[in-house]
């Protein structure tokens, strides 16, 4: 994970639909990023380091060595990944809370586990102020031009608009949306898909979170830093649902509500987290 606060590096590109396994394969056949890439990548130099930063930022390489990642080779893997097109909506709710806990690029990271939350509906000018209140001197520009990633990323105007050139990798989420009133136009984080998450996604990202014990208040579910709930934009029905059908479906795993405490339960040892991840292909 990057503690740093970072908000440029992608070049103003935002990540297309193959570029992440165009990415993968590159690194895989010891490609470097060098003036050369450009030719095997099939790209500009300006695209060649977009593409570069959106592989860390996705956490399909590594930050330093550059290698791939076990999650990349977990979907991306020629002979046994498990979804090397990205033709699984489950893939993208894996890639959007991997660009997330990373913070690689950290317009994301502030933009769901706070700011949505103190600031429901925004627009630009409302981001960078609080962007700026968290460090005066990052650059105005710098902020607006990320702030238009983050919208090409998740937001598609309309139907008709899926041309690559606009669509993100993760518009097909539907997390962000945008809002038309007083003639002025803001935009709301709202997950309504939530259905199309499945409790084994939700209960492999929450055992690919190392702090937590074999117990786990609902409280630190739903509402803390890089959390399930925070990460997803679950409300507090959405998520207990989810946490009822993950106790349904494991007999080893309880999810209790005694005396008004809420807590998930593991009785013996943490499953494997990718052991659960595969099932949800299966």
């Amino acid at each position: 994970m990057n503690n740093k606060l970072v908000f440029s590096g992608h070049e103003t590109f935002h990540c297309k639909n193959m570029w992440l396994k165009k990415g993968y394969d590159f690194v895989e056949n010891e490609g470097r990023f060098v003036d050369e890439a450009c030719i095997d990548l099939g790209v500009g130099r300006n695209m060649v380091s977009s593409i570069r930063f959106w592989l860390k930022a996705f956490h399909i390489i590594d930050f330093k060595n550059e290698q791939s990642t076990q999650l990349a080779n977990f979907l991306f893997n020629e002979e046994n990944g498990v979804d090397k097109y990205l033709e699984s909506e489950t893939s993208l709710w894996l890639l959007h809370y991997l660009l997330v806990i990373n913070n690689y690029s950290s317009i994301y990271s502030i933009v769901f586990n706070d700011f949505r939350k103190l600031k429901p509906e925004f627009n630009k000018e409302n981001f960078i102020s609080h962007v700026l209140g968290i460090d005066s001197g990052l650059n105005k520009n710098t902020l607006a031009k990320d702030f238009g990633v983050l919208l090409r990323m998740y937001f598609s105007k309309n139907e008709k608009d899926i041309e690559d050139s606009f669509s993100g990798i993760l518009s097909d989420l539907e997390l962000i949306h945008e809002i038309k009133k007083d003639n002025s136009t803001k935009y709301i984080v709202h997950n309504t898909k939530q259905e199309g998450i499945s409790p084994e996604l939700v209960l492999s990202v929450i055992l690919m979170n190392n702090e937590y014990g074999n117990s786990i208040s609902f409280k630190n579910l739903y509402s803390d830093y890089n959390s399930v709930g925070s990460i997803f934009a679950f409300t507090k029905e959405q998520l207990e649902s989810k946490l009822i059908e993950i106790s349904n479906q494991y007999d080893d795993i309880i999810y209790s509500n005694d005396a008004g405490i809420k807590e998930l339960q593991f009785k013996n040892e943490k499953p494997n987290p990718f052991d659960i991840l595969r099932s949800c292909y299966e």
